[in-house]
Parts: structure tokens; C-alpha cells; sequence
């Protein structure tokens, strides 16, 4: 399953791949196109909409340039150094913060604020204190008539 084609990621590189990086590309098309569906939702894989496949491309693009996470590389002294910028990422085929809210919005799965009505199964609304009198001592109201529209 992948939201994009070979084809296309190849396409936004800039140097032919070899059969290694072939096999590489098309993981990383597989894994991003995974993720893109577990940060929004499945979509129909011949027709993803076009912004996943955008988000799809950059992610497995973004892998193929530099496998390894690698944040700084020396050929004198022979230094390499990996950053903390994408954490436990680093290294992996992932989505930025920003493409994850971006695939969140399409699918309709950015978490939300929202209040919901809670009542109990076949209850219906009463006026306050209607057919209830008050008692002398710390109890609720007696119920005097079982009529709630009225006493008579």
C-alpha cells in the first residue's frame, strides 16, 4: 500500500538511484504512506487526496537524502553527528509536527474541544419543584401529586 508511486519520488530527487536505494525508496514509500494513514485515516490508495500524497513524497524524499538522521557530517577528522531535533524520529521515515496537524485537518481527526448533553435513557424534563413539597427535616422534597402540570 503507498500513496505515491516510485516514479514520483524519484522524480524529486536529483540523482538516479541504484537498485539499493530503489529497495530503500519503495520502504519508505510504504512507511510513510502507513503513517500518513495512521495520523489521518485510510484513504482509497489509487486516490489519496493530493496533499497526502504531497506530505507522502516529502516524508519518504526527506528519508532517501539522508537515511541515517544524520545533523552534521566532516570528511577531515571523520565526524558525524545526529541531532535530538526529531528525537526517536531521527533515523526513520516520519512527519514533522506540522504535517501531522496538516493530515489531521483532512481527515477530520484533529482533537477537539466539544460539550455533549448527558440525560439517562427515557428521562424527560420536569420544571423545577413542580408537585414536590418541602419537609421539616434534611431530606429531598416529598413528591404530593404525581401530575406535572399541576396539582389539580
Amino acid at each position: 500500500m503507498a500513496y505515491a508511486t516510485l516514479n514520483e519520488l524519484k522524480a524529486r530527487l536529483d540523482w538516479d538511484l541504484d537498485d539499493d536505494e530503489l529497495r530503500v525508496a519503495a520502504g519508505a514509500l510504504e512507511d510513510a504512506s502507513a503513517l500518513a494513514a495512521v495520523y489521518g485515516r485510510d484513504w482509497p490508495e489509487e486516490n489519496p487526496p493530493r496533499l497526502v500524497r504531497t506530505l507522502v513524497l516529502k516524508a519518504a524524499a526527506r528519508y532517501v537524502r539522508n537515511p541515517h538522521g544524520y545533523t552534521q557530517s566532516r570528511a577531515g577528522d571523520e565526524t558525524l553527528a545526529w541531532g535530538d531535533a526529531h528525537g526517536r524520529d531521527a533515523g526513520s521515515v516520519y512527519f514533522t509536527r506540522e504535517e501531522i496537524k496538516l493530515l489531521e485537518a483532512l481527515a477530520g481527526t484533529r482533537p477537539t474541544l466539544t460539550s455533549v448533553i448527558v440525560s439517562a435513557w427515557g428521562s424527560r424534563d420536569r420544571p423545577v419543584g413542580a408537585g414536590l413539597v418541602p419537609v421539616d427535616y434534611d431530606a429531598a422534597p416529598f413528591p404530593m401529586f404525581s401530575d406535572d402540570g399541576g396539582p389539580w
